[in-house]
């Protein structure tokens, strides 16, 4: 599951193997990420993401949990937390010869905010295309928006503005034509005026249709220079 692959493979095996369950026989099927948050077991790193254990344990007067964060050993961290609830955790002591190492739950963003380290994504439900848009997390929404079609502008002729909340939106197999048809909030008949940006990204494709999961790493990989020639490189 996307869950799954969003956890460290050194933790995901060692879950299963603890709850007796026979997915760590089939973990080597998952797409090996291996992104920065996916720790090695012996990696001495200050940031762990782990899932609280069902154990009881002191620290502090109120108490606190047991975490596996796929380390030799468990981390104590200062809060109490329902097992089964995945957090971010900040390790400050491995030492091996204590009984469990410490450390201190923190927000997920911590890790990237403090440190600069890529910390995983997240995901967002929307409900119709103009969610997208309206649910915005951040303040002030998104500063450039971009669409992609076979029907757009070659992403070889434009050049983009610098922006601080980038928006790339993908269409089915139908195209985000289809998803403006299915959306009755929205009220416009041409697609592409929800967009800064209209774009191309596989001209000659060569196939009736391109799977979306390929076209993220096409069009990611067509728009990397024009996001960088912006300025914006985070």
């Amino acid at each position: 599951t996307k869950e799954d692959q969003g956890r460290p493979m050194s933790l995901f095996v060692s879950l299963s193997r603890s709850s007796g369950c026979p997915l760590s026989t089939m973990a080597g099927l998952l797409n090996p990420l291996d992104s920065p948050n996916h720790m090695r077991i012996d990696e001495d790193v200050p940031y762990r993401d782990g899932v609280a254990l069902d154990r009881p344990t002191r620290a502090g007067p109120e108490g606190g949990s047991l975490v596996n964060c796929g380390m030799r050993k468990e981390v104590r961290i200062d809060r109490r937390l329902r097992p089964g609830t995945r957090v971010t955790v900040r390790v400050e002591n491995s030492d091996p010869n204590k009984r469990c190492f410490t450390g201190t739950a923190v927000a997920p963003a911590e890790p990237r905010e403090a440190r600069g380290i890529y910390w995983g994504y997240t995901v967002r439900l929307a409900s119709c295309l103009g969610d997208v848009f309206t649910a915005c997390p951040h303040e002030g929404g998104y500063d450039l928006t971009i669409g992609t079609s076979e029907r757009g502008k070659l992403v070889d002729e434009i050049t983009l503005p610098t922006f601080k909340h980038l928006l790339v939106v993908f269409g089915g197999v139908q195209g985000l034509e289809t998803s403006l048809e299915a959306d009755q909030s929205l009220t416009i008949d041409n697609v592409s005026l929800l967009f800064n940006f209209y774009l191309n990204t596989c001209p000659d494709q060569g196939s009736r249709t391109i799977r979306t999961e390929e076209a993220i790493l096409i069009s990611m990989s067509a728009l990397r220079s024009k996001i960088m020639s912006s300025g914006c490189h985070q």
